[in-house]
């Protein structure tokens, strides 16, 4: 046996990677044409809920043109924008009623707008209130009905026909129909309770919430009439976070979710819904386990700030967590973005890590709390972050020991970027807190 056969075959393998990368960015461009054609925004994260999207940022001939299309004032809140069909779907708060608006993506026209009585802050809300108001929850849409679920504050959760305006089919309140305690004391001086932050998620005929209910962490609905499908097995008690995420452990379907007490990984496969696959203990003060768990196959990141002040990289199988790495730098709220044996976020600075080791490739930038990130098919990072600004930012591969900004925009919200950034056929939606949306186009 030639001794060196496993070497080369190494080697072979890691030299056709550049290939089909750029195999692969070809192919994205085949499909998009350019910027002005693209794809919808259709959840939290984008239509494949990771932040990558198969359009491009605009770059080009060392410009990034873009140009203001519209402004428009919605009611207030952190819940981001999503995109579908030439529509963008957003809630806020507003005088004692929460809003559900719908506008047109080329004008920023109000198409439709449902309201209903609604509380600012959840009614066990505890703490920060100068940071935060009415709603974080990004809505979710179901491609296949055109169906629209909010989830509010106060724990709202309604489902609307956007084919007919915006009308209710379904609601009910989690408050009042399971048992929810307020969320833990974690240390001497650390009660928080934000309401409900997270986004609900679309799974075959189930929406999947996290209730943090004494009946279960995780509650599935029927989405086409709010029936309570399964409970997980897990009742820990809601996180702070953007939503629960899908993925594959051995090849059966599983739920993730940062929840308060950590880690829960639970089944979706028939006969086994909402069974524990695997928890890993992650506490943080002030119960803040904002960032979302970012997966990859069957490995998943966790990271927050405060006392954890860490990221950690955990396989998962259907016997339980194993670590693989962790590393002393954190994200405190945005959800980490993994793309090519990379991983990113932005909080204070832009963070670059190795994947397979932790290690830390590089930083830089100015963020601040509030971040989200975006890969381009053209293989660049859009950053919203800090009090509005917009960055464009080279990749690891590209620039490899250094944080290389290509160019960016100051002061394009007026307060905390707390939404998360989108972009859909050629258009970036930028919103703050106070509920101003920017629409940004990319100028072939």
């Amino acid at each position: 046996m030639n001794i060196n056969s496993k070497p080369l075959v190494a080697v072979k393998e890691k030299l056709m990677i550049p290939f089909i990368r750029c195999l692969v960015t070809c192919v994205f461009f085949c499909l998009i044409a350019g910027p002005v054609s693209g794809e919808d925004w259709s959840h939290w994260r984008g239509a494949r809920r990771n932040g990558i999207v198969a359009e491009s940022s605009g770059w080009k001939d060392g410009k990034w043109p873009l140009h203001e299309s519209w402004r428009v004032q919605v009611p207030e809140g952190a819940s981001s924008p999503i995109v579908v069909n030439g529509q963008l779907f957003t809630t806020g708060w507003q005088e004692d009623q929460e809003h559900v608006v719908c506008l047109d993506t080329m004008s920023g026209k109000e198409l439709w707008r449902q309201s209903y009585p609604c509380p600012k802050y959840g009614r066990l809300a505890t703490g920060d209130e100068g940071l935060y108001s009415g709603p974080s929850s990004t809505p979710e849409f179901d491609t296949q009905t055109g169906l629209l679920y909010t989830l509010s504050t106060d724990g709202d959760l309604n489902c609307w026909n956007t084919r007919s305006k915006g009308q209710r089919v379904w609601s009910l309140n989690l408050y009042d129909s399971f048992d929810v305690p307020q969320r833990p004391r974690v240390g001497r001086s650390g009660l928080r309770d934000y309401g409900y932050t997270s986004s609900p998620l679309i799974h075959a005929d189930w929406l999947i919430v996290e209730v943090g209910a004494r009946q279960g962490n995780l509650i599935a609905f029927d989405k086409k009439n709010g029936m309570r499908a399964w409970a997980s097995q897990s009742n820990a008690s809601a996180g702070h976070n953007a939503g629960p995420v899908l993925m594959m452990v051995e090849g059966l379907p599983c739920v993730a979710i940062h929840n308060h007490d950590g880690l829960l990984v639970a089944r979706l496969d028939s006969g086994n819904e909402g069974h524990t696959v695997a928890t890993y203990p992650w506490i943080t003060s002030f119960a803040n386990n904002i960032a979302s768990v970012a997966v990859h196959d069957d490995c998943v990141l966790l990271t927050s700030a405060y006392n954890q002040n860490r990221i950690a990289k955990l396989r998962i199988t259907l016997k339980g967590a194993e670590l693989q790495w962790e590393q002393k730098a954190a994200s405190k709220v945005c959800t980490p973005l993994i793309y090519y044996g990379h991983v990113y976020w932005a909080w204070q600075n832009l963070f670059c890590l190795d994947f397979e080791t932790g290690r830390i490739v590089w930083s830089g930038g100015t963020c601040g709390d509030a971040g989200s990130c975006i890969v381009t098919a053209d293989e660049k990072l859009i950053v919203w972050a800090g009090n509005g600004e917009l960055s464009l930012v080279e990749l690891a591969d590209r620039s490899s020991e250094e944080y290389t900004e290509l160019d960016s925009m100051k002061r394009i919200g007026k307060t905390d970027a707390w939404p998360h950034v989108a972009l859909s056929n050629g258009r970036l939606y930028c919103k703050d807190r106070n509920g101003q949306i920017v629409c940004l186009e990319l100028l072939p």
